[in-house]
């Protein structure tokens, strides 16, 4: 198994990508640490193999050097907490501007920071981090904020691999498309008309449909595994042909 002996760390697990990605890791062997600001969303994962729990407010410091503090280890971090706001420049408030940045940059370098010098004392780790296609990748009508605080994560990965490319740290991000997740069918249903919203969304995908969670999570797999091995500093777009 591609994981077997490698503890992770997953945020946001409780559904969508970060729940998908929990469920492969442990599948391929790792020990997967599964979190949440949501407690609740947690519990589809009691009696699942390789699967421990734990609340985690990834907008709290101090919760995630405890919760990264009390494992044995850590080689792989999979940073999937994020939030996406809608609107154009016009339309952000400075609170949506400062939730962002704080839920959707800041929160990974909070997580990073903790789990650094453990792989540091452990010679090797990889980090993901989640990005999105709307971001420096494209910029998609409506995501101002979102793809603003994306492309920053593009470039916070980028560091971190510059800094510790020579020392066994392993720092990439994902780019996906639009995921048929919970969250995007909140979005959709906020919409007047739902239906004709997410036949909007899939318009603009290429293929002519929306991802499924399942079908990121084989990525995240890959970028956590030994596998990509030499591949460091490098964003992984996912997205149905959207940057063809």
């Amino acid at each position: 198994m591609r994981l077997s002996g490698k503890v992770a760390l997953v945020t946001a697990a409780g559904q969508g990508i970060g729940r998908a990605s929990a469920l492969a890791m442990a599948r391929e062997g790792a020990t997967v640490l599964a979190t949440d600001v949501r407690a609740e969303a947690l519990r589809g994962f009691d009696g699942v193999r390789n699967i421990s729990t734990a609340p985690l407010d990834v907008l709290e410091p101090a919760q995630i050097e405890a919760v990264i503090g009390g494992l044995p280890r850590i080689d792989v971090l999979f940073n999937c907490a994020g939030y996406v706001h809608s609107g154009t420049v016009l339309e952000a408030s400075d609170a949506d501007f400062d939730l962002a940045v704080r839920l959707n940059v800041r929160s990974q370098f909070w997580t990073i920071r903790a789990a650094l010098p453990r792989m540091l004392e452990n010679g090797s780790g990889s980090i993901v981090n989640m990005a999105s296609v709307a971001s420096s990748v494209r910029g998609l009508p409506s995501r101002f904020v979102y793809g603003l605080t994306k492309a920053a994560v593009v470039g916070l990965t980028k560091s971190v691999a510059a800094d510790f490319v020579g020392r066994g740290i392993r720092c990439n991000c994902i780019c996906p498309g639009t995921v048929d997740t919970p969250s995007l069918a909140d979005r959709i249903n906020a919409f007047d008309d739902p239906a004709a919203a997410r036949k909007a969304f899939i318009a603009r995908q290429p293929m002519g449909r929306l991802a499924q969670a399942d079908e990121i999570a084989p990525l995240v797999v890959f970028l956590a595994s030994d596998e990509s091995a030499f591949v460091t500093g490098q964003s992984y777009s996912i997205d149905g042909g959207m940057t063809i």
